[in-house]
């Protein structure tokens, strides 16, 4: 039975759920404009082996930050604060190694706790990794000082906004499914600050290739990457450069679109755990 939580220091009110009931902890990051709930479907094919934790990431949902002013996200949210939160979670809830999955943005969060804290990981999971490979528009708009200002400006303007999603899914930047999740996320001006707020930080949550591959090795740590073939925004072919670096435990190409968490993904991931 799926339960809601919340853990609280100075810096965040974090919302969670918990699910499952294996002796196993896994930590669960989702996609942007989702939330906590996102990998209950996890439960049925893998609750008896895991004990999940499905966090609201930062501006989504239940979290909030003790302070989420402008300058505060301009300032960022940097991979030494992620471990400190992630650390003091696990000594709250008792928990000492884990395994952590990601779905899109929520896989940079997944890496960053991998890369930094590989000694306590067991088994590392992302679908649709776009830790790997952000695209040109993510990394101009969240690496960019000039993109970050532009999105800063389009993101004051509703119609702006509106108009460059339909020329990005009119060029292929974006598929008909991810243009429409991301006009959900744009109604109101809240909702697009904090699509602000998550490209501005996700510059400070960039992959260190070379870190990654060596922690992953040196802790043997089980991987697993996931992709829709029919994904338009993380095919997989973003990895190819990755993967003759680093071979994973397992790559799964789902038949599915970037919307790949439900049945069909529960179960051929636990086929490979």
């Amino acid at each position: 039975m799926m339960t809601q939580h919340y853990f609280e220091n100075d810096f965040i009110k974090l919302h969670y759920y918990k699910f499952g009931s294996g002796s196993q902890a896994m930590l669960c990051f989702h996609g942007y404009g989702m939330h906590g709930r996102q990998f209950t479907v996890l439960e049925s094919t893998l609750g008896h082996k895991y004990t999940f934790y499905g966090f609201d990431l930062l501006f989504h949902k239940g979290t909030k930050l003790a302070d989420e002013s402008l300058a505060t996200i301009k300032a960022g949210f940097t991979k030494p604060q992620l471990t400190q939160l992630i650390d003091e979670f696990c000594r709250y809830k008792g928990i000492d190694r884990f395994s952590v999955i990601g779905y899109s943005m929520g896989s940079h969060y997944a890496t960053t706790v991998v890369e930094e804290m590989a000694e306590r990981i067991d088994d590392y999971i992302v679908a649709a990794p776009s830790s790997i490979y952000a695209g040109r528009l993510v990394s101009f708009f969240s690496k960019n000082q000039a993109g970050n200002r532009l999105l800063a400006k389009l993101m004051l303007s509703e119609k702006a906004v509106l108009r460059i999603l339909r020329l990005l899914n009119k060029i292929n930047v974006i598929d008909a499914t991810a243009r429409r999740i991301l006009n959900q996320e744009f109604g109101t001006p809240e909702l697009r600050y904090a699509f602000y707020a998550c490209f501005t930080y996700l510059r400070y949550l960039e992959t260190n290739e070379e870190k990654l591959i060596h922690v992953l090795k040196q802790y043997a740590i089980k991987s697993v990457f996931i992709f829709g073939k029919r994904d338009k925004m993380y095919l997989p072919t973003i990895a190819k450069r990755f993967f003759s670096k680093y071979e994973p435990s397992a790559v799964l190409v789902l038949d599915e679109n970037h919307e790949m968490i439900n049945h069909n993904f529960a179960a051929a991931l636990a086929d490979v755990l």
